[in-house]
């Protein structure tokens, strides 16, 4: 071989190892970017075993008294269900269609990676994610739900280590709680409320397939907006499920034949203008975590009464809108006298339409169901029911020059010299006047704002026929004071807990003694001859003692019956929202006693 062979083989032996040697650089190179890339993108991972402190947002539950639902309050509407209560065909659905080889691959499924990287390659993006159930919880608990190689990345070395630590049910059951199904409803048994009313122990397996269907795309396959794409979608699951004999032959054409729901099962809650005013009241006590804790709350409510008193109610408008125009609202509060719990509370007669709680937020004149408070003013200075006060006209100098204002009784008529117990079983206006007068304004104020009464009273002897605004709630709360000598604290739910069961409140009765027991019992003769002789006479029905008060303002625009029995204290308010008159005569005997009679018959 000549010397200038040997050179050129030396040269390419030595442009192949300079080669050689420029590829392992650049491999090293790589190699070591690619390190660092991993390095640097799961060198921020959160911790799995953070999933043991786990806390998933929740709905509170309000309960009626005797262990009801009555309402729920969240932002996600979900109930957290653990995952050996979830039944084995509603797992097999979700399997079916999002993860077949759940119970055999490590986390990440090769096999699913390499079938979505042909189909992206093909696409020229990324349009297959290849994700198992395993890194769809990843993705929810830990990332961001944005598509890239580096999340996919940060997914993946999540996804193995939760089923290093985890078992495959556990896993799953977390997925099936965590998962948005669309309208509003997260998680598994939340979404089994939403679409279908039920409970997830009794969804069937087309109920539970399409359910699996959702948590690609919610809006388009829900059955509310796409029921075509719904069906097909369904279809696929329960053709998954019958492929990998999950289910039979069988179940699936039964599953296939069953029909799709029409409309969400919202939750519309019972007792809505008290769970309402409940909702108010514990947001401002205990923030957004009465949205997102899972509370349970024990309210006082009676679902009983409560149908009762709405349905009087209902009743009651509807039997005062055939003699006079629509547009009447009414509002009736039921408590119990001993412990103070409110037992029903209708705030109107329709809150779907109007949330305006007519019980608690209206300011109306009492009219005469005011004048029990001049009365229980008067006895307790020293007069008794027997005692005799002057029904005769009065004369007293108005705020202006010249005016005289001068109380007229309802008939027009003045009946001389008369018992405190006539006095009040008739109305009567002017010897009411009078005993405001002998006694003072200020002190018929004092006897209604310890007896219950929170709204500011006006100074000036109309107060006594009931010309200063108040709430039914606090009329009511003030008769109850009637009814037993003593003002409960009111109370609209008995305690509160946490999602382990531990009790974060608990409330219990308290009573102060308000009058004594003579002022006590000479108010319960008045009150009860309002019902034996006077303008509430139609409660005589009833088969056990009542003792009350009408009230009427002078246009009709407002109509009161309160009253109590030996276990209940319940008002009811009449009236328009616009302050105009109910109708002609519409009276509190005529207006508003017949719904206090309608709820006293049942509530027993």
């Amino acid at each position: 071989m000549s010397q200038i062979e040997q050179d050129i083989l030396k040269a390419e032996r030595f442009a192949r190892q300079k080669k050689l040697l420029y590829i392992f650089v650049s491999l090293s190179i790589l190699a070591g970017m690619l390190g660092g890339l991993v390095y640097w993108t799961v060198a921020d991972l959160p911790k799995v075993n953070s999933i043991e402190e786990y806390i998933p947002i929740e709905s509170s539950k309000v309960y009626s008294s005797d262990g009801r639902v009555l309402a729920e309050f969240y932002y996600e509407r979900r109930t957290f269900i653990p995952h050996y209560k979830i039944p084995e065909h509603v797992k097999k659905a979700f399997i079916a269609i999002e993860d077949v080889r759940f119970y055999s691959h490590p986390g990440v499924d090769f096999i699913g990676i390499l079938r979505a990287l042909i189909q992206d390659i093909k696409a020229g993006s990324l349009v297959q994610g290849g994700s198992t159930i395993t890194q769809q919880l990843a993705k929810m608990l830990f990332l961001k739900p944005e598509k890239s190689i580096v999340r996919k990345i940060k997914e993946a070395v999540i996804s193995i280590q939760i089923e290093k630590r985890y078992t495959k049910d556990e896993i799953l059951g977390l997925y099936l709680n965590q998962t948005f199904f669309g309208t509003r409803a997260f998680g598994i048994e939340a979404a089994a409320q939403t679409y279908f009313g039920k409970t997830v122990d009794h969804l069937s397996v087309g109920e539970a397939a399409l359910l699996a269907s959702l948590p690609k795309a919610p809006s388009l396959y829900s059955p509310f907006r796409n029921p075509g794409k719904s069906k097909e979608r369904r279809s696929v699951v329960l053709a998954s499920m019958l492929s990998h004999k999950f289910i039979t032959k069988d179940q699936y054409n039964r599953a296939l034949r069953e029909p799709l729901p029409e409309t969400p099962h919202y939750r519309k809650y019972e007792a809505p203008y008290f769970v309402e005013l409940l909702r108010q009241y514990l947001e401002g006590k205990y923030g957004s975590s009465i949205y997102t804790s899972g509370y349970d709350i024990y309210s006082t409510i009676d679902l009983d009464l409560q149908h009762i008193a709405e349905k009087a109610l209902s009743d009651g408008i509807r039997s005062i809108e055939k003699r006079e125009k629509k547009g009447v609202q009414a509002a009736l509060i039921a408590i119990d006298i001993r412990t103070g719990k409110i037992k029903a509370m209708v705030g109107g007669f329709d809150f779907w339409q109007t949330q305006f709680n007519r019980a608690t937020q209206a300011l109306r004149q009492p009219g005469s169901a005011f004048k029990p408070f001049v009365y229980a003013t008067a006895v307790e200075a020293g007069m008794t029911s027997a005692s005799v006060v002057d029904d005769a006209p009065i004369y007293f100098t108005g705020s202006r020059a010249g005016d005289i204002w001068s109380p007229r009784n309802y008939d027009g008529e003045y009946h001389g010299e008369v018992t405190l117990k006539t006095a009040l079983s008739k109305s009567l206006n002017a010897a009411t006047v009078r005993l405001a007068s002998w006694f003072g304004v200020d002190d018929v104020i004092e006897m209604a704002q310890r007896l219950g009464i929170k709204s500011p009273l006006q100074p000036y002897l109309p107060l006594a026929l009931g010309a200063s605004d108040v709430t039914l709630l606090e009329m009511v709360h003030a008769y109850s004071a009637f009814a037993t000598g003593k003002s409960a604290q009111l109370i609209s739910y008995d305690r509160i807990e946490n999602r382990d069961k531990i009790v974060l409140e608990e409330i219990y009765p308290k009573q102060t003694e308000v009058l004594d027991d003579n002022t006590f019992k000479e108010m319960q003769l008045l009150l009860r001859a309002v019902v034996t002789e006077g303008t509430a006479a139609k409660a005589n029905v009833l088969d056990r003692p009542v003792y009350g008060k009408t009230g009427t303002t002078n246009d009709y625009s407002d109509a009161w019956f309160i009253g109590f029995d030996d276990k209940l204290a319940v008002g009811v308010w009449v009236g328009r929202d616009d302050h105009t008159p109910i109708g002609n005569k519409e009276t509190g005997a005529r207006a508003a006693l017949p719904i206090w009679l309608e709820f006293m018959k049942q509530a027993r």
